[in-house]
């Protein structure tokens, strides 16, 4: 059975943000935050919210503005190194966008929104990490939300 219509869309999604990610930093999808962070930092893409389609009646068809969440984290005992991390790990998403925003024809648009929720929390056991969410807009159609 092929993939759903938005789980291509996030696939090819994940596919750009990995294949732009700094050379030391490491890109997961819909896991849990480990216990430490990697020294060039994590990368996490969230499945998210599809939000409520705008609905065509002839022909059937559901287009959606599909949020993305693609979390970034920083850990360094350096708050200088962690920010220059961090940095690295947010600019990396633009490049990853902008080389393809119908996502190999999969897409209308993708694009990002600023960071939200900048965070400087503590593990058990770790430094500190520098975290955000960047929501991530995917606009698609479909002619089945369940396909």
């Amino acid at each position: 059975m092929p993939d759903s219509s938005l789980e291509a869309v996030l696939q090819a999604l994940a596919t750009a943000l990995s294949g732009q990610m700094p050379a030391d930093a490491t890109f997961k999808r819909n896991v849990a935050l480990p216990s430490e962070i990697p020294p060039g930092g994590l990368g996490i893409l969230r499945d998210g919210e599809p939000g409520e389609p705008e609905i065509t009646m002839s022909p059937l068809r559901y287009e959606y503005d599909h949020v993305a969440e693609f979390d970034i984290h920083a850990g360094d005992p350096l708050p200088g190194a962690r920010d220059a991390t961090f940095d690295a790990l947010k600019q990396a998403i633009a490049p990853a966008l902008a080389a393809d925003r119908s996502l190999g024809g999969l897409a209308i648009d993708v694009r990002a929104r600023a960071p939200r929720a900048l965070l400087i929390k503590t593990v058990d056991g770790a430094s500190e990490i520098k975290a955000a969410t960047v929501p991530i807009v995917v606009t698609f159609v479909t002619t089945d939300p369940l396909t």
